[in-house]
């Protein structure tokens, strides 16, 4: 094991099981419906995303907030304390949390000089982010140093390609992602809008196709433009989805046909409770490794 602690935060969208045996310290988000306050706890309770699917079913409309510097220094004074810290953070293009992680390191560092801390924005989202630290924590457990981590994380984030369709528009509305007029008529004519992340990690809809089937097709497509080889493509595939396994299933199962080289079984993943509130249910998506991702 590298001789330092690796942490990040619960917009992995992995599982606590997950991050248990990974051994990676967690910072957990919540969200917020009735003043009542939920933690993101990457589905510890098992119940957690059952019943926050309840509350958006029954009307709710959940509020995110960024993580505080506190959050972050009381987080980080509990790690390094340990040793020292490599944080990975949640992408600044979905949040401001990681300014707020910069400045509680810098206070930590002043109190703790002996310790080295770092920062990264990882510029990556839900489990495009969850991969970004598993290939981090692949190279902790194989020996290598805090700086031979820092430097490929840094190489390499800007690579994890974020590709994803949504059959339920309401959400991007609200946020901004997809018009009124787009989600409105969307709906009627069940037409999905197909989103990426750009280069600063901001959600980008790019292109609409009719139906999940051709927006299943349309994902793969790219996947084999954008990928690393193409159809040779070697390397890592994980996918998310918000509240609609059976999706993630089809399109897991049409990416392996596609792509026989893949390194591992894809991993499916929920997405967490934090960015599905921003979603809302039926959102697939698939992530892997390509060329930097570009600006739109």
């Amino acid at each position: 094991m590298g001789e330092f602690i690796l942490s990040c935060e619960s917009t992995i969208d992995t599982s606590y099981e997950y991050v248990r045996q990974r051994d990676l310290p967690v910072l957990f988000y919540s969200y917020i419906v009735d003043e009542r306050v939920y933690t993101d706890d990457l589905g510890r309770d098992e119940q957690s995303i059952p019943n926050f699917y309840k509350l958006l079913e029954s009307g709710k409309m959940p509020r995110t907030t960024a993580l505080n510097i506190e959050q972050y220094r009381e987080f980080f004074e509990e790690q390094s304390a340990k040793g020292d810290l490599l944080h990975i953070a949640f992408g600044s293009g979905m949040s401001s949390s990681v300014n707020n992680a910069m400045i509680a390191a810098d206070m930590v560092r002043e109190e703790h000089p002996e310790r080295r801390i770092a920062v990264i924005d990882s510029l990556c989202s839900s489990s495009g982010y969850g991969l970004l630290v598993d290939g981090a924590a692949d190279l902790r457990d194989a020996g290598h140093s805090f700086d031979e981590t820092e430097a490929w994380v840094r190489e390499n984030l800007g690579r994890i390609h974020h590709q994803f369709f949504s059959t339920t528009l309401e959400y991007f509305r609200r946020g901004g992602h997809v018009s009124g007029p787009m989600a409105a008529i969307g709906t009627v004519l069940n037409i999905c809008p197909i989103m990426h992340l750009d280069n600063t990690g901001s959600i980008i809809a790019y292109g609409k196709v009719r139906g999940k089937k051709a927006a299943m097709r349309t994902t793969v497509e790219t996947m084999e433009r954008e990928a690393s080889g193409g159809r040779d493509y070697a390397g890592p595939c994980w996918i998310s989805t918000s509240h609609c396994p059976e999706d993630a299933a089809v399109l897991a199962e049409m990416v392996c046909e596609r792509f026989p080289n893949l390194r591992g079984k894809i991993k499916i993943w929920e997405i967490g409770v934090v960015i599905a509130a921003h979603t809302g249910p039926g959102t697939v998506a698939v992530f892997y490794m390509g060329d930097e991702r570009q600006p739109d």
